[in-house]
């Protein structure tokens, strides 16, 4: 009987090897997603994976060793980046964040450095070993007919990939899911992948470059503003506020509140038109400091603070800073809660004081408490003769709000009459969290109002909340021409303590349009972009992307894309 000597076992070795390696892996990422669904995803994208290696490598441990290694990095990455940033992995990352922020970050944690140079040390090694000793596929075929084989099969692999990636192919169940459920669950690697599609930007229809100039030319040279010195500007994002007094039941005292009335200091209010219905508040954000709705840019515009923020060119923040302004944000989150830090500073920050810095408890704070912050950061920063932008994000109406009825306060118990149960305590914690928000907004306005120095004061209603879905069947009273947006819909009041113009009123103001609106109502000069955006506001009406001059979004388009560069 012939010895098996160790030279021999080494390829069955190699080989079992690899199997335990790929199998190990397989648990640590397809398996760790949270529902089966996910998990069936992710396995059958390893395989196919395997399948297109295979044929590109020949070899069958190497295949398996450089499949299962591609996946566990993945996933390394996914859980580092989720424990140290607290955001999701995305396709967008390995081109924005590697570029702009990846040495950055690993400066702060020195260990990452140290497995970084492990993994470097040991995986070259052992995949030469691997290489060497591995069970070589087709060796004794014919070159020509190997070639053949190999060429089919990777042709079969890639498109049975593609096939496991189609939104209507056979996994269509994980791409079935809202963008916050994406960028907010478990399912680290499917989302990733499922962002490969959704991440997609494509830029609107453009005009020609002279059609552009033509429509547009006027704007070139800007326009002009006041001169200095400029008022102190604070913006205020209410998460999931709007006007409870456009649903035909909500009758009650408690359905108006101030924050949301016209007094003497208004300059201008109104119905404001968002672009995200339910949640998705940081798109919203990059429309008010950009002048853009994310929708434009087709799906992937919904990953804005990913996939938009690094190529914006101009942003209100942006424009401040270049008037002298110091430029400050007061965020209800950790920084780098959804790329909040990176998108920021591309919107224009000198810096975000984030709930870390604030000294808060997140998702916890209410709208006084976020004031007071802003109000304490402001007397630390405010420095005599520069004008400060605070940009302050609110969390006192984030969803759910279905509060125990008896943990609300007894006037806000059973207030509205006609609706279901649950519908009703949803609409009973809304009304209640806004009473707060009244109360502090006023608190807001005696800071920032009651006082000699010049002040513009913005806030808004991000979107409307959803209710668990039952809000969008409640029957609001509205204008026949505001109905289509009715999911839509919420509010927006600039004010300020000096005389100034009343702003332009609209049937429906595009959240896009409120930058154009805040530096009017400052007295500010107005760069070309902004310029322009004035004047498109001006000539739709106050709409966006629904603008209904003929032509005059492409040539728009054509004019800041094409010729300030507004998104590179």
């Amino acid at each position: 009987m012939p010895r098996i000597t160790l030279r021999h076992a080494r390829v069955p070795l190699v080989c079992v090897g690899a199997l335990i390696l790929f199998a190990f892996c397989l648990a640590f990422t397809a398996w760790q997603e949270p529902l089966p669904v996910q998990r069936a995803f992710i396995a059958a994208l390893m395989v196919c994976t395997v399948g297109i290696l295979l044929c590109v490598f020949a070899r069958f441990a190497s295949t398996l060793l450089v499949a299962a290694g591609l996946f566990a990095g993945l996933k390394f990455i996914a859980v580092m980046k989720l424990r140290y940033l607290e955001t999701q992995l995305m396709p967008s990352d390995f081109v924005y964040y590697v570029r702009s922020s990846l040495f950055g970050t690993l400066k702060h944690y020195p260990h990452l450095y140290s497995l970084g140079i492990g993994l470097l040390l040991l995986l070259p090694p052992l995949l030469y070993l691997t290489w060497r000793w591995d069970w070589r596929l087709l060796a004794g075929w014919r070159p020509r007919t190997a070639r053949l084989l190999r060429l089919g099969g990777l042709s079969l692999g890639v498109l049975a990939f593609w096939w496991c990636m189609l939104p209507s192919g056979p996994f269509a169940q994980v791409h079935a899911r809202n963008v916050w459920e994406k960028l907010s669950d478990d399912a680290q690697l499917t989302n990733f992948f499922v962002n490969f599609r959704d991440s997609a930007v494509r830029l609107p229809a453009l005009s020609s470059d002279a059609v552009a100039a033509q429509a547009w030319g006027s704007t070139a040279q800007g326009l002009p503003g006041s001169p200095p010195p400029y008022p102190d500007i604070v913006q205020v994002l209410e998460e999931s506020t709007f006007d409870p007094s456009i649903y035909a039941h909500c009758t009650v005292p408690a359905c108006h509140v101030a924050m949301l009335e016209a007094d003497a200091r208004t300059r201008g209010t109104g119905v404001l038109r968002t672009h995200t219905f339910g949640g998705g508040t940081w798109v919203s954000e990059f429309a008010v400091l950009t002048g853009m709705p994310q929708d434009i840019f087709g799906p992937g515009g919904m990953y804005a603070p990913f996939v938009l923020s690094p190529h914006v060119h101009d942003a209100l923040a942006l424009q401040l800073r270049r008037l002298g302004y110091l430029t400050i944000a007061i965020y209800p989150t950790a920084g780098d809660f959804i790329n909040g830090r990176n998108a920021y500073t591309a919107y224009g920050f000198d810096h975000l004081y984030d709930v870390n810095e604030l000294g808060l408890d997140e998702w916890e704070e209410s709208d006084r408490q976020m004031f007071d912050a802003a109000k304490r950061v402001y007397d630390k920063v405010k420095k005599p003769g520069q004008p400060v932008f605070v940009m302050i994000l609110t969390l006192n109406q984030h969803g759910p709000h279905d509060d125990p009825m008896a943990t609300l306060p007894p006037a806000f118990r059973n207030l509205l009459h006609g609706l279901d149960a649950q519908t009703a305590l949803n609409f009973d914690t809304y009304l209640s969290r806004l009473h707060d928000s009244d109360v502090a907004m006023h608190g807001l306005e005696h800071d920032f109002l009651d006082r000699a120095q010049p002040t513009v004061l913005v806030h808004f209603g991000d979107h409307q909340p959803s209710f668990d879905g039952l809000i969008r069947g409640l029957r609001r009273t509205l204008p026949k021409p505001l109905r289509p947006y009715r999911d839509f819909l919420t509010y927006y009041m600039i004010k300020s303590n000096f005389a100034g113009p009343s702003l332009p009123q609209y049937p429906m103001l595009d959240v896009a349009f409120l930058p154009s609106m805040l530096l009017q109502a400052a007295g500010l000069p107005q760069d070309p972009y902004f310029a322009a955006l004035t004047r498109l506001r001006e000539r739709c009406d106050g709409r966006y992307d629904d603008c209904i001059v003929p032509g005059l979004l492409a040539s728009y388009y054509g004019w800041i894309f094409g010729r300030l560069d507004e998104y590179q």
